[in-house]
């Protein structure tokens, strides 16, 4: 399928590589690790955070991307991440010697679950496997690496799934997160939420947590960085005569831009998220056909139609 600028294209990239190529570009020393914010404090104009380490912080502009548990969200007032209900656990296999995957992301739905396969580069496949988790699956599969990769394995082979797809999952190390709970913003909720106040805000994960169904989540929060720098810079960058007063007014308005623009992306990726995989995972007899004989092309279409965004330039 064409999208707007061309032929649409899926790449894996590990977030480990992402985050390295990113902080390389800065300055070192801007990041801190382990910052874990516990509690924020108004003084004037700026923000005091208090650190889990016992530091504290001034900040002059506060960016939550606290991620699902967000303080900063819980500050601006934002709803509470909601269950989805479903379960995902996902791996990385390594070939050293190359797999025989086309570089194209293959995914298995229904019969109660979501499973995705796309190839990181000649030697690295990646895969995800969803779920909704029952009585019957509460024997620990989900603290336990060996009995999480056999639950997985026999979910997949209940449903004929190619035998290249299974090997991915057999000779890949689980995740230190063996099984981590889907939980998703009420997108509705975020129609008049306080996306930023004064001169705090929130991004990615702190603004818009969703469940992995599109492959848009941290996609969306480097949309976020560059509507964000753009504001400030906007901001920041503006003739300010009056000094002190109108600078924190022009970082407020930046903000309040920011959270304008990326309100209803967020509202879109955000509920058509839980849609698509709400639909592809069911179980239901009548979702099942629906799916199956009406709706896989429109959630296909839907899919590549959230990712083929522009979201400007820096």
């Amino acid at each position: 399928m064409q999208g707007k600028r061309g032929p649409n294209e899926m790449r894996c990239v590990r977030r480990d590589w992402l985050l390295r190529a990113l902080e390389e570009e800065l300055p070192k020393g801007t990041i801190r690790y382990s910052s874990k914010i516990v509690a924020i404090e108004e003084d004037g104009n700026a923000k005091i955070l208090h650190l889990a380490d016992g530091a504290i912080l001034r900040a002059k502009v506060l960016i939550g991307c606290d991620g699902v548990n967000s303080v900063v969200a819980k500050w601006l007032g934002l709803a509470k991440p909601s269950s989805s209900g479903r379960l995902a656990t996902r791996g990385l296999a390594h070939y050293p010697d190359g797999h025989v995957f086309e570089p194209r992301f293959q995914m298995f739905v229904g019969h109660g679950f979501r499973a995705g396969v796309i190839p990181c580069n000649e030697t690295d496949v990646y895969w995800f496997f969803t779920w909704s988790p029952s009585e019957h699956d509460s024997n620990g599969v989900d603290q336990n690496a060996a009995k999480m990769k056999q639950f997985v394995l026999a979910k997949l082979r209940s449903s004929k799934i190619p035998p290249e797809m299974l090997e991915v999952v057999e000779r890949s190390e689980m995740n230190d997160v063996l099984a981590a709970p889907l939980r998703f913003r009420p997108p509705l909720s975020l129609l008049l939420a306080s996306i930023s106040k004064g001169n705090v805000c929130v991004a990615g994960d702190a603004l818009h947590p969703m469940t992995p169904d599109l492959g848009q989540g941290g996609c969306a929060a480097l949309e976020d960085g560059v509507v964000l720098a753009r504001c400030l810079g906007d901001a920041l960058l503006g003739e300010s005569p009056a000094g002190g007063a109108a600078d924190s007014e022009r970082i407020e308005a930046g903000l309040r831009e920011y959270a304008r623009i990326r309100r209803w992306r967020s509202v879109e990726l955000v509920g058509t998220a839980y849609v698509v995989g709400f639909v592809q995972q069911s179980n239901n007899a009548v979702i099942s056909f629906l799916r199956d004989n009406w709706l896989a092309g429109v959630l296909t279409r839907r899919l590549l139609k959230m990712a083929d965004y522009d979201c400007g330039a820096l």
